[in-house]
């Protein structure tokens, strides 16, 4: 589906079909760290936004690959986590009270006949906006899952993707699949807390931060964590209950694992999805940008920010993204408030910006 700009009659069809949609100025596709700080950006300039993510939390890839490893590159923070720094961007943004809709992908972008998108979810959730910012990073992020037929009916009870509620899996015998660090530091984790871990990865080397593999071995030879190589080739069930899994080995033995539980971390597949079909100049799976003065792609007033982006010279850097949204939100200022002149105010000294932040303004002779 191409971005169409001309005002015909399916688009005026489009535009009455998005009657009581939600009308705001901005929506920005991605909850990770460079979209949350386009809300503050944006935010700055009086300019309301609708966030979407496909994921069910804000704080994207960090959050979902390594919430508890360190980032070292984020400027004035020498050392913060992905939950920090998510936590501390969603403070920031506080103030501008952004709605999020989360578990849900844009499925429809559509030019309208006033100039405006409708702005369609996967959900159902409707939108009109003015402006659109990709922040989606590499794509939206689905786990990778097992490739056992049937095995499925069971997620969501017995099988996992993702550790929403570590409680649940207290007293139950665990199988945990995965050689990476979220493998990893759950099989830490949890050992001791659950009747029984089994970590099973394909190989006999992990991908995990060698201090983790260390603990994990240590925990292994005190016998409170079992390593197990091979992979899930079947499932045994019984009355709709999960009660076994047989792992195969490379060497073609076979093994049968009784369990109450299976945590598969295999990773998070980035899929472009949807965007792949709006119209956009595309390179290699990232989405082009005219300039670095605005960030705007080839469609006048979506713009693209962060990893999911392309131009000469690119970093994929956290910090760079942030450079990125700040210069986006100027360029969206003026489809918002044509005509009207935006001043550049510092936050240390602008009053109105104290009034939008909701924090007092130092009186005169006051230090600030």
């Amino acid at each position: 589906m191409s971005i169409d700009p001309s005002h015909n009659a399916g688009n005026l069809a489009a535009n009455s079909s998005f009657a009581g949609a939600i009308d705001t100025d901005a929506v920005i596709i991605g909850a990770g760290p460079v979209g949350l700080f386009q809300v503050f950006e944006l935010g700055l300039l009086e300019i309301r936004a609708h966030v979407i993510d496909s994921l069910g939390a804000p704080g994207g890839q960090c959050m979902e690959l390594y919430p508890d490893k360190p980032i070292y590159d984020i400027p004035a923070l020498p050392l913060c986590t992905g939950q920090e720094l998510t936590d501390n961007l969603l403070r920031q943004i506080a103030p501008f009270a952004p709605a999020f809709h989360l578990n849900q992908e844009v499925t429809l972008v559509q030019r309208r006949e006033d100039g405006r998108f409708n702005v369609e979810t996967s959900a159902g959730t409707r939108f009109i906006a003015t402006t659109i910012f990709i922040a989606a990073g590499v794509g939206a992020f689905q786990p990778r899952t097992f490739k056992v037929e049937g095995i499925d009916a069971f997620e969501g009870s017995q099988l996992h993707y993702r550790v929403r509620d570590p409680a649940q899996f207290a007293g139950k015998h665990l199988l945990i699949c995965g050689g990476g660090d979220s493998a990893l530091d759950w099989a830490i984790s949890l050992a001791g807390k659950a009747a029984s871990v089994t970590l099973l990865h394909r190989r006999e080397t992990f991908t995990a931060a060698p201090a983790s593999v260390a603990k994990a071995r240590a925990l292994a030879e005190a016998g409170q964590l079992h390593l197990l190589t091979g992979q899930v080739s079947a499932f045994e069930a019984d009355g709709g209950t999960l009660r076994a899994v047989t792992v195969s080995a490379s060497d073609g033995s076979t093994r049968r694992v009784a369990l109450d539980m299976i945590v598969a971390l295999f990773g998070l597949s980035p899929r472009l999805g949807p965007i792949a079909d709006w119209g956009l100049d595309l390179e290699r799976r990232q989405v082009r940008v005219q300039s670095t003065e605005k960030f705007e792609t080839n469609v006048p007033g979506i713009f693209a920010v962060g990893d999911i982006n392309t131009y000469p010279g690119k970093k994929k850097l956290i910090l760079c993204g942030f450079h990125e949204a700040a210069l986006a939100a100027y360029g969206a200022a003026p489809y918002i408030f044509p005509g009207k002149k935006i001043h550049m105010q510092y936050t240390t000294t602008s009053p109105s910006l104290h009034k939008i932040l909701g924090v007092d303004t130092p009186e005169p002779g006051q230090p600030d």
